[in-house]
């Protein structure tokens, strides 16, 4: 039976593939240090899920990771999903935003390295390493922007710009998982992820902002729009980036040291002011919402090119933007601590 480690396991990302992993037959450690709201509700709920080992730590620490993999000496695959994941948080705190997304990261692929383990690493990076993408020409429509010349998105060969802290910190994890596999051979692969939203995502305004929308919207709460409320995104359910995983631990071979975008792709965009309106429709009330300038290194237009994970893995997005929602709202309304 394999065993996958999966660091910030108790966030949103993070119990969904405990779930998934723990319904495969796989032994399942969850790695978190519960600071994130409502991980604690996660962690609940994964326990009702069936068994699994939890270690309170945090990523920051390189000596309990160290320990971990000295004692787990069979761990197959390693998820790494702990970091802190607010651009506003990032600005603000900036020392704590590198120690927990470029140091934690390095930390865990030291402690795989020294503890000449061999396990699969997958990283989640995110769009945010392509910086603002202000160099893109784009053409505004009366509910979006678009691109004028990118037909297919924004693909892997695009140069990294960070911007932001949270963008150089996680572009420096990026870019140190890369070269993990380059100098050293471990088996890892970078995904560049777009919005990915879901059940057990506590969003909150400054993150996760499918999820906060419907929090809002439900509790009646007015939502703030920095900008037009034109920037568009793709979008991508979790249940697809899980199937995703999956893929590439069965195909490793094939897609190590590789950098991949994921995301919904051009079958799963919207814009923020779009998905305001489709809110309503599917609850039936008026929404709340005003207007404030736009925040630091918002992209007006982030879509994946992802034809090559495609290609690679044989993968692309399954449950669409209506019926993700669906599953969204159906989940969120049964969360009685929110309301």
């Amino acid at each position: 039976m394999s065993k996958v480690l999966i660091t910030g396991g108790a966030g949103f990302i993070g119990c969904n593939a405990a779930a998934r992993f723990m319904g495969k037959g796989y032994n399942v450690i969850v790695f978190d240090n519960l600071s994130r709201n409502n991980s604690d509700l996660n962690l609940q709920w994964l326990k009702e899920q069936g068994k699994f080992l939890f270690i309170k730590e945090d990523i920051r620490n390189h000596k309990a990771l160290k320990r971990l993999f000295s004692e787990q000496k069979d761990i197959d695959v390693v998820i790494h999903l702990a970091s802190q994941v607010a651009v506003t948080t990032s600005i603000t705190y900036p020392h704590d935003d590198f120690e927990i997304n470029a140091l934690g990261t390095l930390n865990l692929l030291e402690a795989i390295r020294t503890t000449k383990l061999d396990p699969i690493l997958i990283y989640t990076s995110t769009n945010k390493v392509y910086g603002s993408l202000e160099d893109i020409e784009v053409v505004e429509e009366d509910t979006r922007y678009k691109y004028k010349d990118l037909p297919n998105g924004i693909s892997e060969e695009r140069g990294l710009d960070f911007d932001s802290p949270y963008g150089c910190s996680k572009g420096a994890g990026d870019q140190y998982v890369k070269d993990y596999s380059k100098t050293y051979g471990l088996k890892t692969v970078v995904l560049r992820a777009s919005c990915i939203y879901g059940p057990h995502q506590f969003g909150v305004e400054d993150q996760g902002w499918i999820a906060w929308f419907v929090i809002a919207s439900l509790m009646d709460k007015n939502i703030i729009i920095y900008g037009s409320g034109k920037q568009v995104r793709d979008v991508l359910y979790i249940n697809d980036l899980l199937d995703a995983f999956e893929s590439i631990i069965m195909k490793i071979e094939t897609v190590k040291g590789h950098v991949l975008n994921i995301g919904g792709g051009l079958n799963n965009i919207v814009s923020l002011k779009e998905l305001i309106s489709i809110i309503e429709r599917k609850l039936g009330k008026k929404i709340n919402y005003s207007y404030r300038e736009s925040r630091h290194s918002d992209q007006l237009v982030y879509i994946s090119d992802i034809s090559r994970i495609e290609k690679h893995l044989g993968w692309k997005p399954k449950v669409d933007l209506n019926e993700g929602l669906n599953r969204l709202i159906t989940w969120l309304k049964k969360q009685e601590r929110l309301f």
